[in-house]
């Protein structure tokens, strides 16, 4: 989708200046906010990529007002609304009013240092064979699609060259596409992409800046 998320290559939000000796949360809030996060994100009442759609399809005014766990937190309220995990006046002030309801999975405090280790791969088998190679140049495709996506808006149309093959992965975009479990993985080959900055940006940009994408196969096409 195009949406306010994606702010890569926007003029007139300043420059990204790096907080020296940053901490790990800012306020206390945050702290907790990933750990709800990750608590909720385990009983397998969505997806990651579910999580990120729905972090992107916050209001403009709202995201870009929001601060990076602020947005989470908005985000995974929309969620278990959408779910009837909680209504809106339980959420304003955090009274349980309705019995709560079964989850698939509870991740429990012991059991956190592992599940973080362990990770969620997503390599898949492969449906096929890799249609792109190290080395080829590739063009990413001009689109525009109503739901989630992972490639980014300033790349597409433009050609860059494949470093990386990754294997098949689950395909964000499906995986983004159905609200309830059992979510579509439908994997694809995976690639990382280096653009050159004036092929994105034209001859104004700075000829030593490459940028790097990594770009499911069906993002891709061989350039005319």
């Amino acid at each position: 989708m195009n949406g306010v998320h994606d702010m890569g290559g926007l003029q007139g939000f300043g420059p990204v200046v790096a907080e020296a000796q940053e901490p790990l949360f800012h306020a206390d809030w945050e702290r907790r906010a990933l750990a709800l996060t990750l608590a909720m994100g385990a009983t397998g009442q969505w997806n990651i990529d579910l999580s990120r759609s729905a972090r992107e399809s916050l209001p403009p005014a709202v995201y870009l007002g929001s601060s990076y766990y602020a947005i989470w937190l908005r985000a995974m309220e929309q969620l278990m609304r959408e779910r009837g995990l909680a209504d809106a006046e339980e959420l304003q002030d955090g009274r349980m009013r309705t019995p709560a309801r079964p989850v698939a999975r509870v991740l429990r405090a012991e059991a956190v240092d592992a599940a973080l280790a362990r990770g969620a791969p997503t390599e898949r088998p492969a449906p096929a064979p890799a249609r792109f190679a190290v080395g080829q140049q590739v063009r990413a495709r001009n689109m525009h699609p109503i739901g989630h996506t992972r490639l980014p808006r300033y790349v597409r149309g433009h050609t860059g060259t494949i470093v990386l093959v990754h294997g098949a992965h689950v395909f964000a975009d499906v995986h983004a596409s159905q609200p309830l479990p059992p979510f579509p993985e439908q994997p694809h080959w995976l690639y990382t992409v280096v653009f050159d900055a004036r092929e994105l940006w034209g001859p104004e940009a700075d000829a030593t800046v490459q940028v790097s994408v990594d770009a499911w196969e069906p993002y891709l096409e061989v350039p005319a």
